[in-house]
């Protein structure tokens, strides 16, 4: 294990928020497209299109192909990012893979609140199926928000009758907007990415006053899961939403659902980011790899 890396990582990150200070939206944006820029990207093959009457990038290897398709959500708190803010994350499974990739552009709040996000990603998903791809040739996969929009995509799917995909991946996602995990409180001060005064001035974007007490808005709590393709969560024990990952393993285990939960000791928010710096970052996109090819009914 790199505890020094960790621990130069930390220091990196400094000791996170501490005083919460609300910005526009726009100010966000471009705050975090400025941290999200300097990550490195595998070379891949890009070229823009539309997925489901959405902007969308298409991620591809270098050298040959692979049959399957990852349809990738980025993160975000549902408000800020793009393809391009998960760029990093997302060639680095295709580059693992083999396998291309789409990242959805969805629609993002305060300008378009739950659930325009979720049906973004099923009119995708949706579009895939028609176009062709088989539903189990298919893997989502997401970071943070997109993490949660892998899980509510799925659920949305099954609720409208679609064939469900092949396999879930979801690093740290984010999974209840009730906020009611222990680790929201336990890893206050400890999260260097988030406070939760933080989190709920976001969530206000997200939801616009409508109750979170509801699946596709807290499945780590409500969600029945059953039904559903393995799932691969993975997430640091330094982050506030470290049990939304935890309780919504267990809500699969109780389903008979094949699920794993990749718990990785003193790591930051989307830890998988720091691609080359952090040994555990190599590491567990390695293994989401694995998943992801074992999983893949393909020819």
């Amino acid at each position: 294990m790199s505890r020094e890396q960790r621990a130069a990582i930390i220091g990196m990150l400094g000791d996170g928020p501490k005083d919460f200070a609300p910005e526009p939206v726009e100010t966000m944006r471009e705050s975090f497209a400025a941290l999200m820029a300097p990550f490195p990207v595998p070379p891949v093959r890009t070229s823009e299109l539309t997925l489901g009457g959405r902007p969308a990038v298409l991620v591809e290897p270098e050298g040959e192909t692979r049959p399957g398709t990852i349809l990738y959500f980025h993160g975000g708190s549902f408000a800020l990012g793009s393809p391009r803010t998960a760029m990093g994350l997302t060639a680095s499974l295709v580059t693992r893979t083999g396998v291309r990739a789409f990242s959805l552009d969805y629609r993002l709040a305060p300008e378009n609140p739950f659930p325009a996000a979720i049906e973004d990603c099923l009119a995708a998903y949706r579009s895939l199926l028609d176009s062709g791809v088989a539903a189990g040739s298919i893997a989502f996969a997401g970071d943070s928000a997109g993490g949660g929009l892998a899980v509510t995509t799925t659920l949305a799917a099954r609720n409208a009758g679609l064939p469900l995909p092949g396999a879930l991946v979801a690093f740290s996602p984010g999974l209840d907007h009730t906020r009611t995990g222990e680790s929201m409180d336990t890893k206050e001060g400890i999260d260097p990415f988030f406070t939760r005064q933080g989190m709920a001035y976001t969530a206000d974007f997200y939801l616009a006053g409508q109750d979170p007490n509801q699946e596709l808005a807290a499945p780590a709590v409500l969600a029945d899961l059953t039904g559903f393709p393995p799932i691969l969560l993975q997430v640091g024990t330094n982050e506030l939403l470290l049990d939304d990952s935890v309780r919504l393993a267990k809500r699969a285990r109780d389903a008979e659902v094949d699920v794993i939960l990749d718990i990785t000791a003193g790591v930051p928010h989307v830890f998988q980011s720091f691609i080359g710096q952090l040994d555990e970052a190599d590491q567990a996109l390695d293994r989401a790899a694995l998943f992801v090819t074992q999983r893949l009914q393909t020819p």
